[in-house]
C-alpha cells in the first residue's frame, strides 16, 4: 500500500506504534545516590508502546544511550518531517521488540535532558540546579527506574534491553535487582568503561568548560554554550562510526564546487558532516547533562560496589544475551566477550553473538534485519518458558486443589 503523505503513512503503517505521547511520573520522595548526595525529589519522562498484559509479566523496559531519550519508537505529531523515535526500526508491531506480545517502557535517566530530572531542572530553591546537581551513576539511573516501574505497578521485567550506556543500565539491573529480571540484552558495550573511552569522553567535557558561553554551568536564560557541546559531539560522533563507514560514505569528496579552497573554510564533505551533527546536537541537548552522563559512563564498573566482577555477576538469576560487532572501536568486542567469559566460568546462563558489520559502534541502530534475528529469537526463546512456566504453575495449583 502506498500513501499520500508521510501523515497518512504514520496512521497507516501496519508496522509503527503510530502517534506517542511523553509521559511524566513525578516523586516527592529522596532518591540516595552512589556518591552519598541525596536527589529531594525527581521526575522521569517515559513513553510505553504496547499493552501491558493482565498478570503484568510482558513489559520490556529499553534504556537509552548518551546523546538518547524516552522517545524509542513512534512519532509525536502527524507532521511528515518529524523524524521517528531512536530505535524505530526495533520497537512496534512485529519488529524487534514486538509490541503486539510486549508492553515496552522507555525513561529518560536522571541527569538527563529531555524530560526527567537533570542540571537544567528547576532545584527546590526556584533555580536551574546547573553544577549544583549532584552526581549520578549508572546505577542511580537504574535506582530512578525502580521507582518507575514500581509506579507501573510492574513487579518483574520480561527483558531490559539496551546498546552502549543502555545495556550498562541493563546489566545493572540484573545485578542490582535480579529478582526483577527474567532476561538481559546487553548490545555493543562493556562491563567497564575503558581507559580510552574516559579519554575521549574527557575531551568532549574539555570542550565544553573552554566555551566562554558555558560559565561554570551557569548559563540557563542567557547564551548557552553551543560551541563547546557542538565539538564534545562531533569527537563522540566519530567513536561511534567506523573508519570504513567513514570512507563509504564520504571519502576525500570535497565540499567546495571547485575542489580544494586552500583556506580555512570546509574543505571536505567529512567535515561538513561534522558540523552538521554538532550543530543539530546543540537544539535538543544540553551542555551540563552531557558533563554529568559522560561521567556516569566513566564511572561505570559493574564490579562497583561488589569486589569484583565476578562477585557482582554471581547475582545475575536471568539468561543474557551478548552481541558485539567486529567494527566497534569504542567497545570493542573483546570487551564485551570478557564480559561472556566471565558469566560462562560462574555458571550463568549466556548467548553470545558477534556480528561483523561496518557501521562502528552505532551497528546495533543500522543493522536492523540482523538485530531483530538475534534479539527477536532470543526473546521468543525467553518468552515460551515463560510460557511453560505458567502452564505448569496452573497444572500444579490444579492438582493441589484436588
Amino acid at each position: 500500500m502506498t500513501y499520500k503523505n508521510g501523515a497518512e503513512r504514520r496512521r497507516h503503517d501496519p508496522n509503527s506504534v503510530g502517534i506517542v505521547e511523553r509521559k511524566y511520573a513525578h516523586f516527592d520522595q529522596p532518591l540516595k545516590l552512589r556518591s552519598g548526595q541525596t536527589l529531594e525529589r525527581f521526575t522521569l519522562a517515559y513513553e510505553t508502546y504496547g499493552t501491558l498484559n493482565e498478570d503484568r509479566s510482558n513489559a520490556i523496559l529499553i534504556c537509552h544511550a548518551l546523546s538518547g531519550d524516552s522517545h524509542v519508537a513512534g512519532y509525536y505529531t502527524d507532521d511528515p518531517n518529524e523524524p521517528p523515535g531512536w530505535w524505530d526500526d526495533a520497537v512496534g508491531p512485529g519488529k524487534m521488540y514486538d509490541t503486539n506480545r510486549y508492553f515496552v517502557i522507555c525513561s529518560n535517566v536522571i541527569g538527563g535532558c529531555q524530560g526527567s530530572t537533570g542540571p537544567s531542572s528547576l532545584a527546590p530553591d526556584g533555580k536551574p540546579y546547573g553544577m549544583r546537581f549532584p552526581f549520578v551513576t549508572i546505577a542511580d539511573m537504574v535506582k530512578a527506574q525502580v521507582h518507575l516501574i514500581d509506579y507501573l505497578g510492574i513487579e518483574q521485567l520480561f527483558a531490559v534491553a539496551g546498546g552502549s550506556m543502555g545495556a550498562m543500565q541493563a546489566l545493572q539491573w540484573a545485578v542490582d535487582y535480579p529478582d526483577r529480571v527474567r532476561a538481559v540484552l546487553f548490545i555493543a558495550s562493556t562491563p567497564r568503561s575503558s581507559t580510552q573511552a574516559i579519554a575521549f569522553n574527557e575531551i568532549g567535557r574539555q570542550a565544553i568548560y573552554a566555551d566562554p558561553n558555558w560559565n561554570g554551568g551557569d548559563y540557563y536564560g542567557k547564551t548557552p554554550p553551543n560551541a563547546g557541546l557542538a565539538i564534545a559531539r562531533m569527537v563522540g560522533h566519530i567513536t561511534y562510526m567506523s573508519e570504513l563507514s567513514l570512507e563509504r560514505k564520504f571519502g576525500r569528496r570535497t565540499h567546495q564546487p571547485q575542489g580544494l579552497a586552500y583556506d580555512f573554510v570546509t574543505d571536505f564533505e567529512v567535515e561538513s558532516y561534522l558540523h552538521y551533527q554538532g550543530e543539530k546536537f546543540t537544539r535538543r541537548f544540553d551542555a551540563n547533562s552531557y558533563l554529568y552522563i559522560t561521567k556516569a559512563l566513566d564511572y561505570f564498573d559493574i564490579a562497583s560496589g561488589y569486589g569484583s566482577m565476578e562477585n557482582a555477576l554471581r547475582r545475575i538469576q536471568c539468561p543474557v544475551q551478548v552481541v558485539t560487532f567486529s567494527s566497534d572501536w569504542l567497545y570493542p568486542a573483546d570487551q564485551g566477550y570478557a564480559l561472556v567469559r566471565a558469566l560462562e566460568e560462574i555458571g550463568r546462563e549466556v548467548e553470545y553473538h558477534h556480528v561483523d558489520a561496518y557501521f562502528g559502534h552505532d551497528s546495533f541502530l543500522v543493522e536492523v534485519e540482523t538485530m531483530t534475528q538475534l534479539v527477536g529469537s532470543f526473546l521468543d526463546k525467553q518468552w515460551q518458558r515463560l510460557v511453560a512456566a505458567r502452564r505448569e504453575a496452573a497444572s500444579q495449583a490444579s492438582e493441589d486443589r484436588s
